[in-house]
C-alpha cells in the first residue's frame, strides 16, 4: 500500500441500495462473482423500499459534504494508526512530498463518498491503484496478511466517523446499515484487486527469476577459456542462488513431453526449456543430497555427471549427456538416475567403440582363426575371467561354474594361442579391454548350437 503512485481511473462500484420494484436489503457477492469481476452488490426480492433511498436527497448531500470536509483529517488519522500497527512499513513520499499512502487513502475515501451518494459507474482507475499496492507488497516480500490488515483497519477507522457524522445530520439506522454492507463491499473489492496484483506480480517475478535462472544454467554449462568466477559470482546473486564450490550436472529423460518438472527445491538450478531438462545440483556429496534429487526425480530416467568444481560443470554435463546417449541406445538401464561414477567401465569403454573394434581385430584375431564360433565363445570368457582374477584353475572355475579341469584344458589352449603375449602386462591390458567392451555390448553370450 505504501508503495503505489498511480493515478485512478477505475474504482470497484459502491451501491447503497436503490428503489426498484419489490426490492430492499444488500447482499454480498459469492467469492466467484467477485473474483470475475461481477455486480458489486446482488438485491433480493422481498417486497420493501430501501432505507437508504428514503433518506431526502437533501440530508444524503449533508452527509455527503461533512464526510469529504473531514477527509483529510480522517485519512491523516488512518495513516497514523497504520504506523502504529505495522512499524516495519516504509512510506515512500510523491511527488507533491507527501506519503503516497496518504494520498491514496484519500482517494479512496472520497471516491466511496461519491459512489455512495451518485451510485456512479463511470470508469475510474481504483482498482488499478488497489493492484498497485497487491504488486507493492510482492516488490517488499510480503505477504498479503499484512495488507489486508491495514484495509480493515481503514475500514473501520472510516466506518467510526461516518456513524459519527450519520448521527449529526439525522440519517436513520437503518439506512446507516445499508452504508456499512457497501462499506464491507468496498473492502471486498480492495481486497480482491489487491489479490489480483499480487498474484500478477508473483508470476512476473517467477517468470523473471526462470529467465536469470537460465542465463545462469547456460553461463555455468558453457566451456571457460578464462576463470569465470566473479562473473558466476554475479549472476548467481541476481537468483538469490549461493555459488557453491562443486557441482554436479544431471541430464534428465522426459517420460513424457507434459511431464511435470520435478520437485528438485529452490537449491538445484533446473532447466525445462529443452528436449532433456537439466539440473545444477549444488555440493552434490554433501550428507542426504543424492536421497533427496533421486526422490524428486522418481519416474524419470537420466544420469548425473561426477562432482566438479563449478567451473568446469561443462565437464560433468559431458559425461552426463554421454550416460543418457547410452541409455537411450539400451545400453544403459532406464527408470532411475544413474550415478556416472557408478558405470565408469560402460562409459569408458563403450563410446570408444570403433576403436575397441580395431584393437579387437588384431589382438583377438587368432582366436577367430583357430577355432569355431562356441568355443571362441568359451575361450574368450575364460581368458577374461583369468585376467580380471589371475587366480588359478579353481578360481576361475569357481566364477565361470565349471570344473577345474576343464579350466585347466581352456587355459593351456589359450597359452597355445598367444604365448608369451599373456606375460606382457600392455598385451593383458588390451586383451581385458577388448573383452570387457564385448561383455557390455553382450556379445560374450554364447552364440546357437
Amino acid at each position: 500500500m505504501c508503495r503505489s503512485s498511480r493515478s485512478p481511473t477505475r474504482p470497484p462500484t459502491v451501491r447503497p441500495a436503490r428503489r426498484a420494484p419489490a426490492r430492499t436489503r444488500l447482499e454480498r457477492r459469492r467469492p466467484a462473482d467477485r473474483a470475475a469481476g461481477g455486480p458489486d452488490i446482488q438485491e433480493r426480492t422481498v417486497g420493501a423500499s430501501s432505507a437508504w433511498h428514503d433518506v431526502p436527497r437533501e440530508r444524503i448531500q449533508r452527509f455527503a459534504d461533512r464526510t469529504l470536509e473531514q477527509v483529510p483529517e480522517l485519512a491523516q488519522e488512518i495513516l497514523a494508526a497504520i504506523r502504529r500497527e505495522y512499524p516495519g512499513l516504509v512510506f515512500i513520499p510523491g511527488e507533491s512530498g507527501e506519503p503516497k499512502a496518504l494520498v491514496a487513502i484519500r482517494h479512496a475515501l472520497e471516491l466511496f463518498v461519491e459512489q455512495m451518494t451518485t451510485g456512479s459507474d463511470r470508469p475510474r482507475a481504483l482498482p488499478e491503484m488497489f493492484q498497485d499496492f497487491g504488486r507493492g507488497e510482492v516488490t517488499q516480500g510480503r505477504s498479503l496478511d499484512s495488507l489486508q490488515g491495514i484495509y480493515r483497519l481503514a475500514v473501520r477507522l472510516s466506518w467510526r466517523r461516518l456513524a459519527e457524522i450519520g448521527q449529526r445530520v439525522d440519517i436513520p439506522p437503518s439506512a446507516m446499515y445499508e452504508l456499512a454492507e457497501s462499506a464491507f463491499e468496498y473492502l471486498d473489492v480492495m481486497v480482491a484487486q489487491s489479490v489480483r496484483g499480487y498474484a500478477e506480480a508473483v508470476a512476473r517475478h517467477a517468470g523473471e527469476r526462470l529467465r536469470r535462472q537460465r542465463l545462469l544454467v547456460d553461463l555455468l554449462l558453457t566451456e571457460h577459456r578464462t576463470d569465470p568466477s566473479g562473473v558466476l559470482a554475479d549472476r548467481a546473486a541476481d537468483v538469490g542462488w549461493h555459488l557453491p564450490e562443486k557441482v554436479a550436472v544431471a541430464v534428465l529423460l522426459r517420460p513424457a513431453l507434459e511431464a511435470v518438472a520435478p520437485a528438485v527445491g529452490d537449491e538445484v538450478l533446473l532447466d525445462m526449456e529443452g528436449e532433456q531438462p537439466r539440473l545444477v545440483v549444488p555440493a552434490p556429496d554433501a550428507p542426504g543430497r543424492a536421497e533427496l534429487l533421486h526422490r524428486a526425480v522418481a519416474g524419470w530416467s537420466g544420469a548425473i555427471g561426477p562432482s566438479v568444481p563449478v567451473a568446469e560443470a561443462v565437464t560433468s554435463l559431458r559425461w552426463a549427456e554421454t550416460a543418457v546417449g547410452m541409455i537411450e541406445q539400451g545400453l544403459l538401464p532406464r527408470g532411475r538416475l544413474l550415478h556416472c561414477g557408478e558405470y565408469v567401465e560402460a562409459l569408458v569403454l563403450l563410446p570408444a567403440g570403433v576403436l575397441i573394434d580395431d584393437l579387437a581385430r588384431r589382438r583377438l584375431a587368432r582366436l577367430d582363426r583357430s577355432v569355431g564360433p562356441a568355443h571362441a565363445h568359451r575361450l574368450a570368457e575364460t581368458l577374461l575371467a583369468w585376467l580380471e582374477t589371475r587366480g588359478g584353475a579353481t578360481e576361475v572355475a569357481a566364477r565361470l561354474g565349471v570344473h577345474p579341469q576343464t579350466v585347466r584344458y581352456r587355459l593351456k589352449q589359450l597359452r597355445e594361442l598367444w604365448g608369451e603375449d599373456l606375460d606382457d602386462p600392455d598385451r593383458r591390458f588390451e586383451l581385458e579391454l577388448v573383452l570387457r567392451a564385448r561383455r557390455l555390448r553382450g556379445d560374450l553370450v554364447p552364440p546357437p548350437d
